[in-house]
């Protein structure tokens, strides 16, 4: 049995003002590097023999104290990289609510895709594929994947068997923790959107 616990970036200073997606530079705020320490703390005590981060500055400063904290080092997996949003990239999301794409994107995540980026079905098809082909290697590791919402959606998702429309029923908090176990062709969701304890 693999158990995943798939892990969003702790906050940047961007959150829900702009569509960063795979813009490089967005790190980690002062409250997503204080986070960060602490979400190291909470996964130090469950047995974590893998960490994998998302190649983005934001998922690898995540990623960072929680290996201090368990003494695992991190390897960059591209599997598990941000959703490529394409021409969206770096938008403020003010300046996209009037783009009738993005109100298609947000109506019909099973079929829509950013201008030249990336689908939901793609995205989902790669986070599968990465998270099924590392189980049936590592059959008995506690991971730790750092990563983005949607990538953690599509993968959620997958596993409730909903359709990758019905994202918005998945709620993946920045510094949130979701675990997933795998056991052969088995998948089961054991939690969604852990928040650190105020």
């Amino acid at each position: 049995m693999t158990t995943f616990f798939l892990t969003r970036h702790a906050p940047h200073a961007l959150v829900d003002a702009v569509l960063v997606g795979r813009m490089a530079g967005a790190g980690l705020d002062d409250n997503g590097r204080e986070q960060a320490c602490r979400m190291g703390r909470l996964l130090a005590g469950r047995g974590i023999t893998a960490i994998q981060s998302s190649p983005q500055m934001r998922a690898r400063q995540t990623a960072q104290p929680i290996a201090g904290q368990t003494g695992v080092p991190i390897e960059i997996a591209d599997a598990v990289d941000e959703i490529d949003v394409g021409d969206w990239t770096g938008r403020p999301f003010s300046a996209l609510q009037a783009d009738p794409l993005w109100q298609h994107w947000n109506r019909a995540r099973g079929s829509a895709r950013p201008p030249r980026g990336e689908s939901m079905q793609e995205l989902q098809q790669r986070i599968v594929l990465h998270l099924y082909g590392f189980a049936s290697e590592c059959p008995d590791a506690r991971i730790v994947v750092v990563s983005h919402a949607e990538v953690i959606r599509a993968a959620l998702l997958h596993v409730l068997k909903l359709p990758l429309d019905d994202f918005w029923k998945v709620e993946v908090a920045p510094a949130s923790i979701s675990t997933l176990v795998i056991e052969g062709s088995r998948a089961e969701v054991a939690r969604v959107n852990e928040r650190l304890a105020a």
